[in-house]
């Protein structure tokens, strides 16, 4: 574990310093920059141009009133939350026939969250009227794409993989829900899974509309040491295990800040980003593996999450 998790923060290091190089000589990093999320892990620096749309930049603190700092380590931008019960769309993409059994494992990590002690963690995060994120996820729906747009993709092929689930396999168009496009080992994502993120979310116009989505790749052959869990896993899956501790994360940051401007702190870091490949107390289950979390019928090894209370800290529960 110990030797995973350094390679895992070696790995967000790496990641945030590329996603700086490109900034160098545009705006000066220091305590006093602002950041603003990417939805891939790291944080980059706003224009100067921009710094005007900032003011407020540090409120926080819920009834503060705006102004000042919530002393809970992130922050809150004006943005969208994600209210009421939060829908999940599964989209698997890529040829799964070797690894069907995620297809049984991660459906039931969205059940197992619903209500949860985890789960609740994101209770913590309002909007501009003080209206909080709730504690209820539901699968809404799953569709299949065996590989539309081939085995190799880019951060604009992800969209058009959600869009095509909605026009043509039968998704409907949700504003309430988070898309995700989960990705069979065999494809890659070029922009850096495995190197630098081990998957990532945003949002993007369909049909007039605000979609959130995120993709997560299987690390199973990509990125094992990066992305992946210790053997065996919880589920006896170790890439679908993987998965559920991305998914969980992306799913926590896409509706805390589903259009990156609402919850994130001065690094632009997001709730879970401040966790990230921290997995507090575990236990061992009856397979041998590591685990931290109890949901439904099955053990997971989730990433914790930051609670924007009590001063902020990574947790796995509220």
């Amino acid at each position: 574990m110990n030797k995973q998790n350094v390679l895992k923060a070696v790995l967000l290091a790496l990641g945030t310093c590329l996603a700086f190089a490109g900034q160098a000589g545009v705006v000066k990093t220091d305590a006093n920059s602002v950041y603003r999320p990417t939805g891939k892990g790291w944080g980059e620096l706003v224009p100067p141009s921009a710094l005007h749309s900032q003011a407020g930049y540090a409120k926080g603190g819920k009834h503060s009133g705006g102004g000042g700092g919530s002393n809970n380590g992130i922050f809150y931008h004006g943005g969208p939350v994600m209210l009421g019960t939060n829908h999940v769309y599964y989209i698997w993409y890529g040829n799964w026939s070797n690894y069907s059994a995620a297809e049984g494992i991660l459906p039931d990590l969205i059940t197992g969250l619903s209500g949860s002690p985890i789960y609740n963690i994101n209770t913590t995060y309002y909007d501009g009227n003080n209206q909080n994120v709730s504690n209820q996820v539901t699968l809404a729906g799953q569709v299949t794409d065996s590989g539309s747009l081939g085995a190799v993709l880019g951060d604009a092929d992800i969209q058009t993989i959600v869009a095509n689930a909605i026009n043509n396999l039968g998704l409907p168009l949700d504003t309430s829900g988070v898309y995700f496009v989960l990705t069979a080992p065999d494809v890659k994502e070029t922009s850096g899974f495995g190197t630098q993120y081990c998957g990532w979310h945003t949002r993007g116009t369909i049909k007039g509309k605000t979609i959130k989505y995120s993709f997560v790749g299987n690390p199973v052959t990509q990125a094992p040491s990066g992305c992946g869990v210790n053997s065996p896993s919880p589920n006896g899956d170790g890439g679908a295990d993987a998965m559920a501790s991305v998914i969980f994360h992306e799913l926590s940051e896409a509706v805390t800040d589903p259009e990156l401007n609402a919850w994130y702190d001065r690094r632009g870091y997001e709730n879970a980003d401040k966790c990230a490949w921290t997995f507090g107390s575990t236990y061992t289950t009856s397979n041998g593996a590591t685990a931290n979390v109890s949901l439904g019928n099955r053990d997971w090894l989730l990433q914790r999450n930051w609670v924007n209370a009590n001063g902020g800290l990574c947790a796995l529960s509220y």
